[in-house]
């Protein structure tokens, strides 16, 4: 049986700056307190991690992360605001989109997919 997949992503001239990949990033730095910890929760190198949000800031113009150097008290990483709520409007266009394709899916394919 045919089943849909999708993936979404948006960009400004041309480079990705939003997916859910990249959201999925924000969040587990949020959980995690810090980058190298959210690259461990998405075992992922962590020169990624770093990369990817740079890639973000850069593309937006504006930091989505406060980061703190490590040391002997040790690093950490808090959210901005923007990134939050960057965060909260993807949630928001993701939500029912699978339901939606599915539905369109159906009524292209209905019972006759293989």
């Amino acid at each position: 049986m045919l089943i849909p997949k999708t993936n979404y992503w948006a960009e400004i001239d041309g480079e990705v700056v939003l997916s859910d990949w990249r959201v999925q990033l924000l969040q587990a730095i949020d959980e995690a307190g810090s980058i190298s910890g959210a690259a461990h929760q998405l075992d992922i190198p962590y020169r990624l991690a770093w990369e990817r949000v740079h890639e973000m800031e850069q593309r937006l113009g504006q930091p989505l992360v406060d980061a703190q150097a490590g040391g002997a008290g040790g690093g950490g990483a808090t959210l901005t605001p923007l990134a939050r709520d960057l965060i909260r409007r993807w949630r928001d266009f993701r939500r029912g989109l699978e339901t939606l394709v599915a539905q369109h899916f159906d009524a292209a394919f209905g019972d006759d997919a293989p």
